[in-house]
């Protein structure tokens, strides 16, 4: 059990000044003032510093990206305190280009393991190829029967991808929906975006021939390319969800993104903003060879936050919800996540006033303590 007194809270929406006590992994009580003594209970003083719901990062590879550069370029397996001292409490796990030597199977296990270790975590089936590689040789039944599972991925408009007709995104759409239904998950295929000229005209396409409705698909890395992104904006205004990839260059950097979405009219709500954190970045020459490689750090997801309130002057409340409420809307998972509220899951960040990360609590256990890891994994 847990009171944090006299703290500053956004939920993402500030709240006032209060007293949270937490037990049983839950927020138990929000209140200006609770006044418990007992030998059991950890005491947190809020003074000074701002508390808000913890980071949920929606496009994680925790079993490593890469490999696009052989199997030396293969990233490793996320650990726990990776995610934690970034702030984040919630993940979902995917694949990416490689869905040879890694598998359906070993995100699931992986997703298991970092749920025993503390946070929470879901993942979707499938990776850049088509047909869909799935642990239960369907996709709806991974979806429906696999408790960690929530949706699909697959890969348009990339050299990487197995080039779907739009029969194929469709068909594959329709499965993802119909299984969220079936499950009472949500039911979402999260289309990797890449730098090819079609961009997400195959996605239009679909919405066009099909009664398919548009927040299914959730196209990522809109903020790659100017084209594309201004694609996203239109998808957004038609009331899809667009996802923005931390680590963009500056101009087309998420805090800069948002503003000019704002400018032109989009709704806030249909923006997320995620790290792809573990995945690889890659650069190729005009023949298609690869010249460049790395890995993305799930730090970029506070590092951006960051900068948004500090440098862009984005206000916090607004700032936290592309990382919270927005993404556990979108996730269908709010208010269990996303928020602080009574009867919400207890995954906060207690920042500092430089929002500098002090504390890191996920169901109601301090992860991190004073800037310090308290929790770390099996094997760090």
């Amino acid at each position: 059990m847990i009171i944090i007194k006299n703290i500053d809270v956004y939920s993402p929406d500030y709240i006032g000044k209060k007293d949270i006590f937490i037990s049983g992994g839950k927020i138990n009580l929000i209140r200006d003032n609770i006044d418990i003594n007992h030998e059991d209970i950890k005491v947190i003083d809020g003074s000074n510093k701002i508390l808000t719901p913890g980071f949920i990062d929606q496009h994680v590879h925790i079993t490593g990206g890469g490999g696009e550069g052989s199997f030396k370029t293969r990233a490793p397996e996320i650990t726990l305190s990776k995610l934690t001292t970034s702030g984040i409490t919630t993940v979902v796990g995917l694949l990416g280009t490689d869905g040879t030597t890694r598998s359906v199977e070993n995100l699931v296990a992986k997703a298991k393991a970092l749920k025993e270790e503390g946070i929470s975590v879901y993942a979707h089936t499938g990776s850049y190829e088509y047909p869909t590689i799935t642990l239960t040789g369907s996709v709806k039944k991974d979806i429906v029967f696999i408790e960690e599972i929530i949706g699909a991925k697959t890969a348009i408009s990339d050299h990487r991808s197995s080039s779907m007709t739009n029969t194929q995104l469709a068909q594959l759409a329709s499965d993802v929906r119909v299984a969220g239904m079936m499950s009472g998950k949500a039911g979402i295929l999260v289309i990797h975006m890449g730098n090819g000229e079609k961009g997400l005209n195959p996605v239009f396409e679909v919405l066009k021939e099909t009664e398919i409705p548009i927040k299914t698909m959730r196209p990522t890395h809109v903020n790659r390319r100017r084209e594309l992104l201004e694609q996203g904006f239109e998808y957004a205004k038609m009331g899809g969800i667009i996802d923005l990839t931390c680590g963009i260059y500056d101009e087309l950097s998420p805090k800069n993104v948002v503003k000019e979405a704002e400018n032109k009219g989009v709704l806030s709500e249909n923006i997320t903003i995620s790290s792809d954190g573990y995945g690889s970045w890659s650069k190729y020459d005009e023949n298609g060879n690869l010249i460049k490689i790395g890995v993305s750090s799930v730090s970029s997801l506070y590092k951006e936050f960051k900068a948004m309130v500090n440098e862009s002057e984005i206000a916090i409340d607004r700032a936290l919800s592309y990382f919270t409420s927005n993404v556990a809307k979108a996730l269908e998972i709010y208010p269990k996540k996303g928020c602080i509220a009574e009867g919400s899951d207890a995954d906060m960040i207690i920042f500092n006033n430089d929002f500098c990360i002090d504390h890191v609590i996920a169901n109601g256990r301090v992860m991190v303590e004073d800037g310090k890891v308290l929790v770390y994994g099996s094997y760090e």
